[in-house]
């Protein structure tokens, strides 16, 4: 299974360019299954100290993981929506 980490987008102060939100998108693929999650992390006031323009998409997914979200637990749980695809336990239609 292949995991791809990103961050869609960020939020920052204008005044003194200080990342305040980051959106994050997350997905898995293992052969034809793929599985996504997105979610957002927010930080107080210049904490990350790093400003917007010198700021790296690593150090924001660092950043992230650090505040609260989960990234083993959200690679489990891609993972697991996967296992469900290959071999799924309920299914859908009618018997005629």
């Amino acid at each position: 299974m292949i995991t791809t980490w990103k961050i869609a987008q960020c939020n920052r102060l204008t005044a003194d360019g200080f990342i305040t939100t980051a959106h994050w998108t997350v997905s898995a693929v293992d052969g034809d299954y793929t599985a996504s999650s997105y979610g957002t992390c927010s930080f107080a006031a210049a904490t990350p100290a790093i400003p917007y323009a010198s700021v790296t998409e690593a150090e924001v997914l660092a950043w992230c993981w650090a505040n609260g979200i989960d990234k083993d637990a959200t690679e489990a749980s891609l993972a697991a929506q996967i296992a469900l695809q290959k071999n799924p336990v309920t299914a859908t239609g009618v018997p005629w």
